[in-house]
């Protein structure tokens, strides 16, 4: 018997016990997704308004986005490795 190569480990994991995780995890990653849309359109509407402090609003709402952003790519790692998703299971060179 051969040792389990990586690609083993990637492609042979077993599937989603909970649905419901994978179901819940789509809504938090659209919510995300939403959240950083506003706060771009926040940094957008401060970046065209004439008054003084805009600037600094501006900032913040591009922090925001940046820190949403940064948020979510780990999210994403963590839900891969805890196993909450996985990948569409398509392996290069193999055909059915």
């Amino acid at each position: 018997m051969r040792e389990p190569t990586l690609i083993d480990t990637i492609y042979c994991l077993p599937a989603i016990q909970y649905r419901w995780v994978a179901v819940v995890f789509k809504y938090l990653v659209v919510a995300m997704l939403v959240l950083i849309l506003i706060s771009l359109a926040k940094a957008l509407f401060h970046l065209t308004s004439a008054r003084p402090q805009d600037g600094a609003k501006m900032v913040k709402a591009l922090a925001w986005r940046i820190g949403l952003s940064v948020a979510l790519f780990v999210l994403l790692i963590v839900a891969y490795y805890s196993g909450w998703i996985d990948p569409h299971r398509v392996v290069p060179g193999y055909s059915q």
